[in-house]
């Protein structure tokens, strides 16, 4: 059930306490925690703490929680002193999602080219 904690899913553990992870912030609704596999100098994951499959079911469920999410990838930024940077929310294996819970991508610290990889 969407917003319900998912036993296999990887973010749902870390908003648990029960895999570690860098936290950089946390609020009532949100989690930001640092990429294990940066793809820039700043590469910070920001997550709603209930489970949500994709950005695209958060936003239908869920708007005020998306926008959580979103609010949080600018604190982040303002935290990492980035004046540019990339948010980035892959919606579907053909996009590149490999965990199965809604996350914003915050990433800086280097130039970005347009189109993306």
């Amino acid at each position: 059930m969407a917003g319900e904690p998912q036993d296999d899913c990887l973010f749902c553990k870390i908003v648990a306490g029960s895999i570690p992870a860098t936290i950089v912030r946390e609020t009532e609704t949100t989690v930001a925690f640092r990429d294990i596999n940066p793809q820039a100098p700043t590469h910070i994951l920001v997550i709603p703490k209930a489970h949500y499959k994709n950005a695209a079911v958060l936003g239908a469920e869920a708007p005020q929680l998306a926008a959580d999410v979103l609010a949080e990838t600018q604190a982040v930024a303002d935290e990492e002193k980035l004046e540019s940077y990339r948010i980035v929310f892959n919606t579907g294996s053909g996009a590149g999602q490999t965990v199965w819970h809604a996350h914003a991508h915050v990433l800086g610290g280097r130039g970005m080219e347009w189109p993306p990889g």
